[in-house]
């Protein structure tokens, strides 16, 4: 019997196979839990790419519900909900794996980054959190775990990381306010750090080869971490095995986050 038997539960986020949702979706899966996912909307319904996309990858895992949700808009985060409580009755957890900013204010340096990119990426990145919280905390009677994924940048300068390393902070912030806030209502909200994973969202942070490479020279265990180590590191979270944890920001990159300095024998190239 799997360690989600029985347990019902949401995922937003899932872009492709290589996201992290994905591996956490594939973990949860074969733990036997119930699962409905989200996807980013089309502008052009004649040709729903996102959610054909998305379609392929969860349908043989016999989802129970799938529907579009843009998270800067209410009336969707709303309908989202209102299909999950249609259709699972109640929810045991949530995976918040959302986060954005626009290309430009993300490449550029933080004290250039425009208001209006700074509003879209703490709105997309952190709010929705709030947001997601807000509804699942009705569907939610007998308790639940919420978790979101965040990284390094949020704690420590990240060079490349720019404006998402100070979504993070707020966003780790947030998860700590919201596990102070539900916990009277058995609800649990942790964050979990990954190391650098390639994903449709890391391509996007300058010079993530040079982290790649940082990971494998400077974290004690001598390595990054992988999508499948990341996934089992939230099953933990996600599932009764962490019933005392909340407000915690679980680390899962190789230790590299203890590290001050380089290490003795370290080949930065």
């Amino acid at each position: 019997m799997g360690l989600m038997e029985g347990k019902k539960g949401l995922v937003l986020g899932v872009v492709n196979d290589y996201s992290i949702a994905w591996a956490i979706t594939e973990e949860l899966h074969k733990q036997g839990a119930q699962l409905g996912f989200t996807h980013l909307p089309d502008k052009d319904p004649a040709n729903p790419k996102m959610e054909r996309r998305v379609r392929k990858l969860v349908e043989p895992l016999n989802p129970t519900m799938i529907c579009p949700c843009d998270v800067q808009k209410d009336e969707d985060i709303d309908a989202a909900f209102a299909m999950a409580g249609e259709k699972f009755g109640t929810l045991d957890f949530v995976v918040h794996s959302i986060a954005y900013a626009p290309i430009d204010d993300l490449k550029g340096p933080v004290f250039a980054v425009s208001r209006e990119g700074f509003k879209t990426s703490m709105d997309i990145s952190v709010y929705s959190l709030m947001a997601v919280c807000h509804r699942a905390k009705k569907l939610m009677p007998n308790g639940g775990s919420i978790m979101t994924l965040t990284y390094l940048g949020g704690e420590k300068v990240i060079p490349g990381y720019n404006v998402m390393g100070l979504c993070k902070a707020a966003l780790e912030t947030s998860v700590e306010y919201l596990a102070h806030e539900l916990g009277p209502e058995k609800i649990r909200v942790n964050a979990l750090s990954a190391g650098p994973i390639k994903t449709l969202s890391s391509s996007a942070v300058k010079d993530i080869d040079k982290t790649f490479k940082l990971y494998e020279a400077m974290a004690p265990l001598r390595r990054n971490v992988d999508g499948a180590e990341v996934a089992k590191s939230a099953l933990y979270l996600l599932s009764d095995l962490s019933s005392g944890v909340t407000g915690e920001n679980l680390h899962v990159d190789s230790g590299y986050h203890i590290m001050g300095a380089p290490v003795p024998d370290a080949k930065i190239d």
